[in-house]
């Protein structure tokens, strides 16, 4: 059955007919939701987020025309692998923005540059996102995040050191710094 559904995916993606391919994958956390549209990867659903709710998202937001299909996504798999592994410090995959707009796209692709075992505050985000006043917004744009991880939102934290909040929860985010080495 799954060779017959992989064969179904391959097919509809050579014939132009995927939009999106989405598969789920194993982390420390419980299963994460991953999607990736024909430009990179799109969503990345974290174990306390419904995936029914965000494949849901995805069909409405990007397109119908979904499927689960695990081989587009074999590299975000295993860069995810080595990640958790402590064997990977930057993520190398194509992104698609296009569920985050504005100003939450400039605080996320400035996000998405912060090195691994560093942090910065929410207002250094907010500065590089071109508006140092919208401290709040660049929190906003952390919790709407719809790659995380990949696009590393664990590593902004409040202006005194605290670690605000973080969308996979407070032990998840902790978690993740200490893999770091920044906790």
């Amino acid at each position: 059955m799954k060779a017959s559904l992989q064969r179904l995916a391959e097919r509809a993606s050579e014939e132009g007919l995927l939009d999106v391919a989405y598969t789920t994958t194993d982390s420390p956390f419980g299963p994460l939701l991953l999607a990736k549209t024909r430009r990179g990867l799109v969503r990345v659903g974290l174990p306390n987020q419904d995936s029914e709710e965000l494949l849901v998202d995805l069909a409405e937001r990007v397109s119908p025309r979904l499927l689960e299909a695990a081989a587009p996504l074999e590299e975000a798999r295993r860069e995810l692998d080595l990640y958790f592994e402590g064997k990977l410090t930057a993520f190398d995959l194509p992104l698609d923005w296009q569920l985050s707009k504005d100003f939450r796209r400039r605080a996320l692709r400035s996000i998405s540059r912060i090195p691994y075992g560093q942090t910065r505050s929410y207002t250094e985000i907010a500065r590089s996102a071109g508006n140092e006043r919208a401290v709040r917004a660049a929190g906003t744009a952390c919790g709407a995040n719809p790659i995380p991880i990949v696009v590393p939102c664990h590593r902004v934290l409040r202006s005194g050191g605290a670690l605000g909040g973080y969308g996979g929860g407070l032990p998840m985010k902790e978690a993740l710094l200490k893999l770091e080495g920044v906790l």
